[in-house]
Formats: structure tokens, sequence, C-alpha cells
């Protein structure tokens, strides 16, 4: 257990730097303009991603980046990234977009930090043992109710579900940490397959250690080291309002 502990401890200071130099590498002159790469790149996430794997590269883990693709070599470790998760959000200069980071093993989400770059507000979770924002613990609302609920939207559905308002804040790792810290009582992404794993791997780590649930609307593995396959993740704070909203979802 020790050496466990041990090796949790070296994989959170190894997320913390990542996210330091990713927030060091979002300087005010960097360039927002597409970058010719995958479909809504930035050049801005380029930079970014360059960042952070000048940091996990040389450690003995392997990577699995939204940018940069996947490069797993012989390690037993994985860490997911998503350098900018709302860069369009970072673009306009609203505040709500992070990098969201995920070291995964054999047995799943090992070791998770997501952290607002606009802010420095940090939502960290290993494995068995809870999570926290800045340090404190969180917990979800525990709303039970649709017609109670603040949701957070991903896309936008076609027809009102009940809620009692929604958000639609365009960062998925931050909307679903919201869920786990009970600023939000639910998620659901309404588009089909648009999220990667980087959208919710961190969080959904943070989101599990406090309770919360989240689960694809078509009943699959969230948890996929493939960087083509998209997932429709939906996620609440309590059983009773994620099948509310996985029935709403699927209707």
């Amino acid at each position: 257990m020790a050496t466990d502990d041990a090796r949790n401890l070296e994989l959170l200071e190894l997320l913390r730097a990542t996210a330091d130099a990713a927030g060091a590498a979002l300087t005010p002159d960097l360039d927002w303009s597409v970058s010719g790469g995958h479909p809504g790149q930035h050049v801005a996430d380029v930079v970014v991603d360059d960042a952070v794997r000048s940091v996990l590269d040389p450690a003995p883990v392997g990577v699995l980046s939204e940018e940069s693709g996947m490069d797993q070599g012989a390690h037993e470790v994985v860490v997911i990234v998503d350098p900018v998760d709302g860069s369009t959000n970072a673009s306009l200069g609203i505040p709500w977009y992070a990098t969201s980071l995920c070291a995964v093993d054999d047995a799943g989400p090992r070791v998770a930090l997501v952290r607002n770059l606009a802010t420095g507000v940090t939502y960290e979770a290993v494995r068995g043992g809870g999570a926290t924002c800045d340090g404190a613990p969180i917990r979800p609302s525990g709303a039970q109710d649709l017609g109670d609920s603040i949701i957070a939207l991903n896309g936008r559905p076609e027809t009102y579900w009940g809620w009692r308002q929604y958000r639609s804040l365009g960062a998925a790792a931050l909307d679903l940490c919201g869920v786990a810290s009970g600023m939000l009582d639910g998620f659901a992404d309404c588009t089909r397959d648009s999220l990667g794993v980087w959208d919710y791997a961190g969080a959904m780590l943070i989101c599990s250690e406090v309770g919360a649930l989240v689960q694809d609307a078509e009943g699959r593995d969230l948890l996929v080291l493939d960087p083509s396959q998209r997932r429709t993740p939906v996620a609440a704070g309590t059983g009773a309002l994620l099948a509310q909203l996985l029935a709403a979802r699927n209707a």
C-alpha cells in the first residue's frame, strides 16, 4: 500500500507540473487562429500541447492527447490529456476553460486533475482517496428531481426536458467537476458522439470519488484509449436524477 501511495503522489505531482506548464504556455499573445490540423484545433492548442508534452514525455508514462494522439510505449500508466478543454472559450476570453488530466492503469482512472486555466481553481482525485477542490473536500448536490435541478448541457436538445434551469458553458471537464462539487446538479451531452475521452476522463474520476455518477447515454464503456472513439456522457449527483436525465436524453 505504501508503494501505491507513493506512486499516486508521484503521479499527482506530475499532473500538477503538467497543468502548470499549460498555464504558463497560455500567454496573452497566443495565436487562436485555426491550425489546419484536426477540425476545431487552434494554433494555441498545439502550443499548449507542446508545453504539456515537454513535461509528460520524459516521465515514465504513456500519453493520449487530444492534440497529438496516442503514445503509450511500454508504460503501465497512460495520462489522458486535454491541453485546453474549452479552447473556444479561451479564444474569446470567457473564463471557463481547463487543462484536464487523468492517469489511468489496467484498473481504470487512477489519479486526476482538472484546472480552470482562467481562475486557477483546481480539482484533484486519487482512486479510493476522495476528491478535492483547491484542497478542500467536495460533494455533489444531492438533487433528486429534474424539475428542481440546474443542468449543464453540451450541445442543444431538441425539446425542453423539464429542468429548473440549464447552462451551456462550453467545457465538459469543468461542467462535470461542477456536478462533483454540487455547483451543478447534472450534466448531459446532447450531441451524437462529439466528446473524446480527454474531455471527461479526469472529471469522471473526480465525480466517482464523491459518489456522483457518470454514464454513457448508450451504455458503452466511457474509458476508451482510442483517439478515434467518441462517447456521450451524462452525469448527476444521484441515481434518481441520472435516470431522469438519461430518459430525457434518449427519448
